[in-house]
């Protein structure tokens, strides 16, 4: 029997790890084709929870996220999505006293956290493909092996993350090249139901 895989993918680290590794030219990425080009011959990919949260301080890169998410959904058969959310917050200058609103990503790793013992929990998965850099899921890991043993938990980290931490917990880790990022691109035009075209964003080319 095929050793079932579940992804779990962090994508806000995700996303900062391509942005600082090549820009945005690889941004529109196909989640599904990516997990699967991690796994092993005896490996089989069940599902794809990404976990993300809506932009809400730029109008246009919201547009643009809408238009990933819906490419995603229409063309990722095994993608789910877990969305948290952004939570406003006042920043000031420590130098001339100026305030202003920004917004902090919230409950991703809480989310991740949650999925990842849960799957472990119901048996959903024999292997956790982490797609994640953050050294904040260390103790969910440590959980996981302590009350099931036998799963096994393997962290693939973006381009440009990386986390000793990480490394000592899991099973075994990758770090995930530009040609796997390269090779699994969403097709630059996506036809949704009733007809709707989903592009990639130019600005993103």
């Amino acid at each position: 029997m095929a050793n079932r895989v579940v992804a779990y993918v962090d994508g806000f680290n995700l996303y900062f790890g391509l942005k600082s590794d090549q820009g945005r030219k690889h941004l529109w990425l196909d989640l599904q084709a990516l997990a699967e080009s991690l796994l092993l011959p005896d490996q089989e990919l069940r599902e794809v929870h990404y976990f993300t949260a809506r932009v809400r301080d730029d109008p246009d890169g919201e547009v643009r996220q809408a238009v990933y998410l819906d490419a995603l959904a229409n063309h990722c058969g095994k993608v789910r999505r877990v969305e948290g959310r952004f939570q406003e917050r006042t920043r000031s200058c420590r130098f001339c006293g100026a305030r202003w609103i920004g917004y902090e990503e919230k409950e991703t790793d809480v989310n991740i956290a949650i999925a990842l013992m849960e799957g472990a929990v119901r048996d959903t998965y024999d292997t956790a493909l982490l797609i994640s850099g953050d050294s904040d899921l260390r103790p969910t890991i440590a959980a996981v092996k302590r009350l099931r043993p036998r799963k096994r938990i393997v962290a693939a980290f973006p381009p440009q993350r990386n986390s000793a931490s990480l490394i000592r917990a899991v099973d075994g880790y990758v770090r995930i090249g530009r040609d796997k990022i390269r090779n699994a691109q969403l097709p630059s035009k996506i036809v949704a139901a009733g007809g709707v075209v989903l592009k990639r964003p130019e600005y993103w080319s």
